[in-house]
């Protein structure tokens, strides 16, 4: 497949840049990409570079010729109608499992909202001193009951949806790297970290891999997840 036409801007270690990533690469496509990774910290994602594309100054930011698709599972959904063979499909051709599959790709978000927000943002916008141990405890079983969700929905299975990799694995597996990355180590939910291990051994995922977790880890802010 073609992929000299597309660009992609996107920042290291973000979940929601990481999806089209593993699709790319999924698809055959991740390697030679034209691509741009932004920094976060000197507000790249906010230059007229971006924004001339993307007026919200976000990324992920795509460009395929002359179509531009932001927001990541849209740019999933994209991909997929454009860029799938038989062999690289990520949606299945039930109508149910399909259908679910789309469930689980918005459902992912809950992850972001309900763990990354609530927990790690609280940290790191709140100095050491005015933090609070209730509000952290109460937004640590939150997070809980939302891996529980998560470890109920493989029901056994080795993947997200089906006996297939899909997009709901696209979409959710970032996130749950994430709070791994901040020191989860998924003790209470056995199935979700080996799901967790098993996924981060595809090549997709390893190809496409934040490239500054590779220089070392962060502070276990999820320790007791």
């Amino acid at each position: 497949m073609d992929n000299s036409k597309m660009f992609l801007y996107w920042g290291s270690g973000s979940g929601p840049c990481w999806k089209p990533m593993i699709s790319l690469a999924e698809k055959g496509l991740w390697e030679g990409c034209p691509n741009k990774m932004v920094s976060f910290s000197k507000k790249e994602h906010k230059t007229d570079e971006i924004i001339t594309l993307n007026p919200r100054g976000q990324v992920p930011t795509f460009r395929d010729g002359d179509v531009v698709v932001n927001e990541s599972n849209a740019i999933l959904m994209y991909l997929e109608e454009n860029y799938s063979t038989d062999s690289n499909r990520l949606l299945p051709t039930s109508g149910p499992e399909r259908a679910q599959v789309y469930q689980r790709m918005f459902e992912a978000q809950n992850v972001q909202t309900n763990i990354i927000k609530e927990l790690v943002y609280y940290h790191w916008q709140t100095k050491p001193e005015d933090r609070d141990d209730k509000i952290i405890k109460e937004r640590m079983e939150k997070a809980k009951v939302e891996l529980g969700y998560w470890e109920k929905a493989l029901n056994g299975h080795a993947y997200m949806v089906g006996n297939n990799f899909t997009l709901a694995d696209v979409a959710v597996y970032p996130f749950l790297a994430f709070l791994m990355r901040m020191g989860a180590s998924f003790r209470e939910f056995p199935a979700l970290l080996k799901y967790y291990e098993a996924i981060t051994k595809r090549p997709s995922v390893q190809a496409t891999w934040p490239p500054h977790w590779k220089e070392g880890t962060t502070d276990p802010i999820l320790g007791e997840l």
